[in-house]
């Protein structure tokens, strides 16, 4: 049984147990076709997977785990808010893409953007992904390694303010540990446990070990706000019945030990099985 479908199951039924619905309030998201987005949510939820025991994704219901390599890809190694750069993941984002095709100050500029640091009595300029890769090598126990994309001075300039916010590394016994902290999260858009954004998260923290020298360890996801859109309440049933299976294994070309050398054919899941869902669920905006 996949860890990420017993988290899955466990967190939607808080949900229906516990959860508190916004419709009585006024609501920032919306359709498509202009009406409110209400959800139920709940707050405060943590997961912990082993990554090397296991790849945290869902098998009662498919991922599109190539589109979330090439999310990562565009976030943190082309360091792009330019939606195009995202190839076949463009469409994810299109909804979200400014007249200039960027979704403004988000994510990926975030993420390029250098600060100077003082190692080694050197001053150094790095960005904040090269700022990881270098501490990851050389200064190993430090207990700084956070990239922050929350930047409250540029938040007006950002077309979506960032979901997946702050990340915090660790190493131990030669393994590279993660915290990524979220602020909100659709449970069955991408959010939930095994989801598009625990599948993305688990790719990052592999990369890094790779092109680091260490092996993938503990992956802890906090996400503050874990909500169910009103109109995403019918899909419960047909997801929940589905079969589950094994969780899969990640591939990672074993020849790549650079982090910028990664393309998205560097990345395959070896014997992932999961259902599809029947319909495409609307996203709210």
């Amino acid at each position: 049984m996949s860890k990420a479908d017993k988290y899955f199951r466990e967190e939607i039924k808080r949900i229906q147990e516990e959860g508190f619905n916004d419709k009585d309030y006024q609501v920032r998201p919306h359709w498509e076709d202009g009406t409110p987005a209400h959800t139920i949510k709940i707050n405060f939820v943590i997961r912990t997977y082993d990554l090397s025991k296991e790849f945290p994704i869902l098998t009662i219901r498919k991922q599109a785990f190539k589109n979330a390599v090439r999310e990562i890809l565009w976030i943190y190694q082309k360091k792009s808010n330019y939606v195009p750069d995202l190839g076949k993941a463009a469409p994810i984002w299109q909804a979200w893409a400014g007249k200039d095709n960027t979704i403004g100050k988000a994510y990926g500029y975030q993420v390029g953007k250098k600060s100077v640091y003082e190692y080694d009595n050197h001053y150094m300029a790095l960005d904040q992904i090269d700022n990881i890769i270098y501490l990851l090598k050389n200064h190993p126990m430090d207990r700084r390694m956070i990239i922050d994309l929350w930047n409250p001075s540029e938040l007006y300039e950002m077309n979506l303010p960032p979901c997946m916010y702050q990340w915090i590394f660790d190493v131990q016994d030669n393994k590279l540990n993660a915290t990524c902290i979220q602020r909100s999260g659709d449970a069955l858009v991408a959010a939930g446990a095994g989801g598009f954004n625990d599948v993305e998260s688990a790719i990052l923290v592999n990369m890094l070990a790779q092109s680091t020298g260490y092996k993938p360890g503990k992956l802890n996801r906090v996400v503050n706000n874990l909500h169910i859109y009103d109109k995403h309440l019918k899909y419960l049933s047909e997801i929940l019945s589905n079969p589950e299976y094994d969780s899969p294994k990640i591939w990672i070309n074993p020849e790549k030990k650079d982090f910028y050398s990664f393309t998205e054919d560097d990345f395959k899941l070896v014997d992932y099985k999961a259902t599809p869902l029947k319909e495409k669920l609307e996203v709210a905006i």
